[in-house]
């Protein structure tokens, strides 16, 4: 998941994770003055070359008062990325080769802004795995407001005013694929699959449950579907929708019952059986909805494994026959470990509810404390609910030492980027709507609500023991204690660096937003020229940035 090379005092790393690229830079101190960016090029499997391209340059200041018509993305061999990283989305994410050329640009000497061509440095990377595997990963794009979804789909709705379970999703489906991205496919290719063998059966639980094209697949199966439902406060009443998709799913022949535990019943979860046996499961963080598939940063995984697919179906069936009881059954008493065989990466899965929470999350928590390079994350509350492990999250300002960052958003909206060594770091989420400057557009809100739904964590991405944290579970002590959850630990290189890229967009995304939003003609978006000196707090010893610099440079 990772390539690198050095030339005359530049290094440049690729890590390739879900459609996406971080891309990492860096230069020899001694040439830091010089320095006016980095430029990117790529090549794909065709042959084809294309820049990678820069919103700002050096000879436009963006205000309030730029027009539209005249935006303008530059090369950046002419507007290079002053960042010593980059997350990259090519276009076409298709089977083969891709080389990635990257520059270090420099400045003239005696010039503010006139560049030459520096050092540089090529890697071939392969995006696209060819094939099934046995465990996939993937994320939903999370970017309806955004400048994307507003230059793609001009802020369109996501969903009728009022909204049903069964609208017709004809007039979405193109907004759905983009949205939903790479989680949206593993979701209906394991539905699909499943309505495929009619000697296949599925067992679901279901938490949020309203995207009408997933019931109505689940309606497909008729009397070969089991589902247990989520019946909290917010799933009942006269406004909820998981009543009627559950009346309507009955009258197709699904047996269905409801529950809660002692606060949710919060797994999102597909078990592939055919007959008795369990064959494979799917999990993660996104709801069977349309806002958790569509507006949501989740992330989907299956196992294609019988083993792993056994355990969850164990699950399943403790909260069919007894729920009550599952706290105290064996299955909630500990991890258990699975893959590391046949082309599956090495895990381990959790199941709660529990009686003590520190089955769990201690885990997670000791893996946090003992980090050597880095930790990141997306946690979609982290100001409510406690435990050892988010003890250790809000620690993590007070180690300097490491590359540690992530972004966590409250119920009310509230959205914070943390990093460690600056306890002051908080972008509050809003959209662009007032004053927006351009060459930017007015964003879509999404609606209220969450948008950052992750609950992952990983650690040491690109050292000697990576790890990746992920699944239905908040990492909230009340509700590894009180919610039908489950988490599973990836020890796996591949998987940790897939997650870490996710975390790292997030963080980037809403930075730069927060940046578009105070544009002003005193403070415009524009790129520095030499006698700012933009890149001395990259090498500045012991700070964030210079962390961030020789961290992500260091190839596995």
């Amino acid at each position: 998941m990772a390539a690198s090379a050095r030339s005359d005092g530049f290094s440049f790393c690729a890590y390739w994770g879900d459609g996406a690229l971080l891309l990492a830079f860096d230069l020899d101190e001694s040439r830091q003055a010089d320095l006016a960016g980095f430029a990117v090029e790529y090549t794909d499997p065709d042959g084809k070359t294309f820049p990678v391209l820069n919103r700002l340059n050096f000879g436009q200041a963006l205000t309030g008062t730029t027009k539209l018509q005249q935006r303008k993305y530059t090369p950046t061999d002419e507007a290079p990325l002053q960042k010593f990283h980059w997350v990259h989305f090519p276009p076409d994410v298709k089977p083969g080769s891709f080389t990635y050329k990257a520059t270090a640009m420099l400045f003239q000497p005696g010039s503010e802004t006139a560049l030459t061509a520096g050092p540089s440095a090529e890697v071939e990377v392969d995006l696209m795995h060819a094939g099934p595997a046995p465990f996939q990963l993937g994320f939903t794009r999370g970017y309806v407001s955004s400048q994307a979804y507003a230059e793609q789909f001009h802020n369109a709705a996501i969903e009728p005013s009022p909204a049903t379970f069964d609208f017709d999703t004809a007039s979405f489906q193109d907004q759905y694929h983009w949205l939903g991205f790479h989680a949206r496919c593993l979701v209906f290719d394991f539905l699909a699959e499943t309505l495929a063998d009619e000697s296949r059966s599925l067992d679901v639980f279901a938490y949020d449950l309203d995207e009408p094209d997933v019931i109505k697949q689940l309606g497909q199966l008729g009397s070969r579907l089991r589902m247990y439902l989520d019946d909290s406060d917010t799933h009942v009443g006269a406004k909820a929708l998981e009543p009627k998709a559950h009346a309507w799913l009955v009258d197709q022949g699904a047996e269905i019952k409801v529950g809660h535990f002692q606060r949710f019943s919060h797994d999102k979860v597909m078990i592939q059986k055919r007959d008795d046996a369990a064959l494979k499961v799917l999990s993660g963080s996104a709801n069977f909805s349309v806002r958790g598939l569509y507006v949501q940063s989740n992330n989907i995984f299956v196992f294609d494994d019988p083993a792993t697919a056994a355990l969850y179906e164990q699950a399943f069936q403790q909260s069919w026959d007894d729920p009550k009881g599952y706290a105290s059954s064996p299955l909630a008493a500990s991890w258990h470990d699975a893959g590391g065989h046949d082309g599956l990466p090495s895990y381990s899965v959790c199941l709660s509810p529990h009686h003590d929470p520190d089955v769990s999350l201690k885990r997670v928590a000791d893996a946090v404390t003992s980090a050597k390079s880095s930790v990141l994350f997306a946690i979609m509350e982290i100001g409510t609910g406690g435990g050892q492990l988010l003890d250790a999250i809000k620690a993590l300002p007070a180690r300097p030492e490491l590359y540690a960052f992530g972004t966590t958003q409250r119920l009310d909206g509230d959205l914070r980027v943390q990093k460690s060594g600056d306890p002051g770091t908080f972008i509050p989420f809003s959209y662009l709507s007032k004053h927006v400057p351009a060459p930017f557009q007015e964003e879509w809100s999404g609606g209220a609500g969450q948008v950052i739904h992750h609950k992952f964590v990983v650690t040491d991405f690109n050292g000697e023991n990576p790890l990746a944290f992920g699944g239905s579970s908040n990492l909230a002590k009340g509700g590894e204690h009180e919610n039908g959850d489950n988490l599973v630990c990836f020890a796996d290189r591949d998987i940790a660096t897939k997650y870490a890229i996710e975390a790292i967009k997030l963080v980037d995304h809403y930075r730069f937003r927060a940046v578009m939003e105070t544009a002003t003609d005193d403070k415009p978006l524009q790129l520095a020229g030499r006698s700012a000196n933009w890149a001395a707090p990259y090498y500045e010893p012991g700070s964030p940035k210079s962390r961030e610099r020789t961290v992500l440079v260091m190839s596995p």
